[in-house]
Parts: C-alpha cells; structure tokens; sequence
C-alpha cells in the first residue's frame, strides 16, 4: 500500500459540507477511503480582491476561520489532523485520514509578516503566494484586468513578497509557487533557503498555458531541490479544439508526469488534483477514483518505489527540509 497524499484540494466555503459523509463534492472522507487516498491538504482559498485595509482584514480572517475549520475535520472518528511530516505518516499507520492544511494567495496576508507564523501555528504548512490577479507580493500567471491589473506590477516579486519569503523560511511554512507569474517564480526558487514547490501545475511543453511551467522552471525546481506536483485541471494538459472545454485524462495527467521525471528526475515530482477547484480528469474525476493513477503509472513502467515517491515521499521529504530550515 502507498500512502497517497493529494497536495491541493479546495473546500467549499461559507457553509461547507459535513465532509464525513457522501457529498456532491469530489473529496470526502467516503470517497477518500473508497479510493485509497490517504492523506489530502485542503485549501483556505481566499479570492483575490481590492488591497485596501478593510479587503486584506477580509481576506485574512476568512483564511483563518478557513484553517480552524479544517483543523478541525481531523477530529472526525477515522481522521487526525498533521501539521508534520511524522504526523502525516502515524495516521497512515493507524489507518486514518490525515487531514493537512494551507492558505492560497497571500493577498490574505496584507502587510501583517506576522499572519505567516499565525498560519503555522494553526497547523498551515504551505503559502500559495498569489492566486488569479496580483498581490502586494507578487504577480501573478493570471493577471486580473477587471481589478486594474496591468501585464506584470512588479516585475516578479515585491520587497514585500521578498520579505515575506524569509519569515516563511523561518517559520517552517513551505513556499508554493503555483499561479506566480514565470518572473516572479524563478526568483521565488533562488532567494528561499528552503525548497519551494509548485503544489499544482503541469508542463506547457505538453500544453501552453499560463498557469503551467516550462522546461526552465522546471529546471529551477529541482535546482533548489523543490517539486513540480502535476495536477488534474484539463485545461493544464490538453489544448481544447477550437471553441471546446478542455477534457483529458489519466493518460494526459501522466504524460505531464513523466516529462517532468524525464526533465528534472523523479525525486522532483508529485501528485495533485486540484479536486473541487477545477480539477477532475477522465479516470480520476473524483477521490474514490484515486487508484486509477496508481495504476496508469504501474502501466508505464514506475515501481512500488518510484510510486511511493511520486504519492507522497518526494513531498514529505522537501516539507522536512522546510520544517528543518526553521530555528
């Protein structure tokens, strides 16, 4: 058995679901244990609005109820809430649901440095640094017109994003860099003194598109010894024809796999969905579904070993080096 872990899973909010029970949403606790989903981040999405003080307050405080809330899904029979790699893997043992948590978009942040170490305290172990539209910290892959955004604001990152890095160094809080613009992320990976991760990409060698990232970053991840964790947004891996959504499936999602373990070696790629937040491909459009990418990656020739690494291992040992670079 693998334990796999699902690095970025969305939730609904306000008024979420008793995730215990079966739901319209793609990641509950039954579908989890139906398809042999060990361990999932969910997110504390915040969207991205006007920065202003009473906006980033806004922002700020639905991030934090976000993470209590899913701090406390972990005190559901069957399920522990891990804030560490160990305790991500003693659920695993005791065959339970490890519940994990993190912030997207550092717009929740505002100007408060210290909202980072409160996030870390409540169990948070990474920070997306932006979402769709740019923040005081960086810009972003997808920049947001209808807020004022031009092309790029900063040319990559901020002073303050700069500062922002080193406290999350210091904190142990782990820095994502899906949905930064290519500037902004390259310098992400060469001023953080621990790795950085892209927690849900793909590779626009297979598929241009924005949020993806090209040979170079990919390059830069595994210089910093970071990850690329390839997700299952449609759109990420296959061009649409011509005025179509975006389909794909396991295929498509493990083809963005193995260019990146071509690219960049295994030990610098993972796993992630994006269930609920876009995600959801042919053969793996919900958690119970989850042993079908085991299986397709069994199918191309990866070992129990090179699985292993791929679900969960290569992830749980760049978030020690994290926790490691903090006093």
């Amino acid at each position: 058995m693998t334990l796999c872990l699902d690095t970025h899973i969305d939730i609904r909010w306000p008024e979420p679901p008793d995730w215990t029970t079966d739901t319209q949403m793609l990641v509950d606790m039954p579908k989890m244990k139906q398809g042999g989903m060990s361990a999932a981040v969910f997110i504390a999405y915040v969207p991205q609005g006007k920065r202003d003080t009473s906006g980033h307050a806004q922002a700020g405080a639905r991030a934090e109820a976000m993470l209590r809330h899913i701090r406390a899904r972990g005190e559901a029979p069957g399920a522990r809430f891990c804030a560490t790699p160990d305790e991500t893997e003693a659920a695993y043992a005791a065959g339970e649901v490890a519940v994990l948590s993190a912030v997207e978009n550092g717009y929740a942040m505002g100007h408060d440095l210290s909202r980072i170490a409160l996030w870390r305290g409540l169990g948070a172990l990474y920070l997306t640094m932006t979402h769709d539209g740019h923040n005081d910290l960086s810009d972003s892959a997808r920049p947001k017109p209808a807020l004022g955004d031009a092309p790029q604001e900063h040319g990559g990152l901020s002073a303050l994003g700069e500062q922002a890095v080193a406290e999350m160094n210091r904190v142990g809080l782990m820095v994502d860099v899906s949905h930064t613009s290519r500037a902004a992320m390259l310098r992400l990976a060469a001023i953080s003194r621990t790795p950085v991760v892209a927690t849900h990409t793909a590779c626009t060698a297979l598929c241009p598109h924005p949020r993806g990232i090209d040979d170079e970053q990919l390059d830069a991840l595994k210089a910093c010894g970071g990850l690329a964790q390839i997700t299952a947004v449609p759109a990420f891996l296959k061009q649409p024809p011509p005025n179509q959504p975006a389909r794909a499936g396991v295929a498509e999602m493990v083809d963005h796999i193995d260019h990146a373990v071509a690219r960049i070696g295994l030990d610098h790629v993972g796993i992630s969905s994006d269930f609920d937040g876009g995600g959801a491909v042919h053969g793996w459009s919900s958690a119970a579904e989850t042993r079908n990418v085991t299986e397709e990656l069994r199918r191309r020739g990866y070992g129990e070993r090179e699985i292993g690494l791929l679900w969960s291992g290569n992830f749980l040992r760049v978030w020690r080096l994290v926790l490691k670079g903090a006093p």
